[in-house]
């Protein structure tokens, strides 16, 4: 087993809990609990991972309430996921059950609301400091690479933001559509916006992480990055890590500005919006 999906094991199973991706009796099978679903998948990584992906082979288990054919649906859009995310060299495996259970609960949503009615929705383009910024569709976060350290994660997220209230219904769409993200320790956030006639807002909050927000927020500054906002989430593993954890949320907070083509990097691999 490479060290790649050793750590990518482990960011897994610290995120969505213990026994999320277990080991199969059989060499580089491994078992997927797709959190909060009944439906478990098999995937073969090949010695080669991450320079190559993973393999799903199909279904290893169900619930007594799944309908038929949704296994092969879910391993199915399992699949396709991995063939748009996945970068030679790159762990892929958070990116890809973040889009699943996204795409998932949308098509469940659909399901149990197949008359969505819109017109009456609030205008989306009221200027700054007006109104309410309805968040019709995910927002399109970029995410950074997961850095677990002393089993402490960290993951970052930004998307391009034109108002406080986008970033902030942007914010509130995160907390209430990913149970794991709302029971992280810490959501770290900041964000710079510059509207119109020159007026700029600037925000950050610690979330229970004492000085976390200015930090990331003084990162976008010295980036010189304009409507853009950033969460850093953590998730605490039991160890103090001092100092150090301010220097691994800006790390993850640049990391994701990087990949969503807000700075330049020479040395990134790959841009793109997860």
């Amino acid at each position: 087993m490479s060290e790649d999906l050793l750590n990518e094991i482990e960011a897994v199973n610290s995120i969505y809990g213990e026994g999320t991706l277990l080991s199969n009796s059989e060499a580089n099978i491994y078992v997927l609990h797709l959190p909060a679903r009944s439906i478990s998948l098999r995937l073969h990584f090949s010695d080669q991972y991450p320079e190559e992906p993973p393999a799903v082979l199909g279904t290893e288990s169900s619930g007594e309430d799944t309908r038929r054919g949704e296994g092969k649906y879910v391993a199915d859009t399992f699949r396709d996921s991995v063939g748009r995310l996945f970068q030679p060299g790159e762990v892929c495996l958070y990116d890809v059950i973040e889009e699943v259970n996204m795409m998932l609960d949308s098509v469940a949503e659909q399901d149990t609301n197949p008359e969505h009615v819109l017109d009456d929705a609030p205008d989306t383009d009221a200027p700054l400091g007006t109104g309410s910024y309805v968040v019709l569709e995910p927002p399109p976060w970029t995410l950074s690479d997961v850095v677990i350290e002393l089993k402490s994660v960290f993951i970052a997220r930004c998307a391009s933001v034109s108002s406080p209230n986008q970033a902030n219904q942007y914010l509130q769409h995160l907390l209430d559509s990913d149970k794991k993200i709302r029971s992280a320790t810490h959501n770290i956030t900041a964000w710079r916006i510059k509207g119109a006639n020159g007026i700029t807002f600037q925000d950050c909050d610690d979330d229970g992480e004492t000085a976390a927000g200015g930090r990331v927020l003084h990162l976008l500054q010295l980036l010189d990055i304009w409507n853009v906002m950033v969460v850093v989430t953590r998730w605490y593993g039991g160890h103090q890590l001092g100092p150090k954890r301010f220097s691994i949320i800006n790390s993850v907070a640049r990391d994701a500005c990087i990949k969503g083509g807000f700075v330049a990097d020479e040395t990134t691999k790959k841009k793109g919006r997860h």
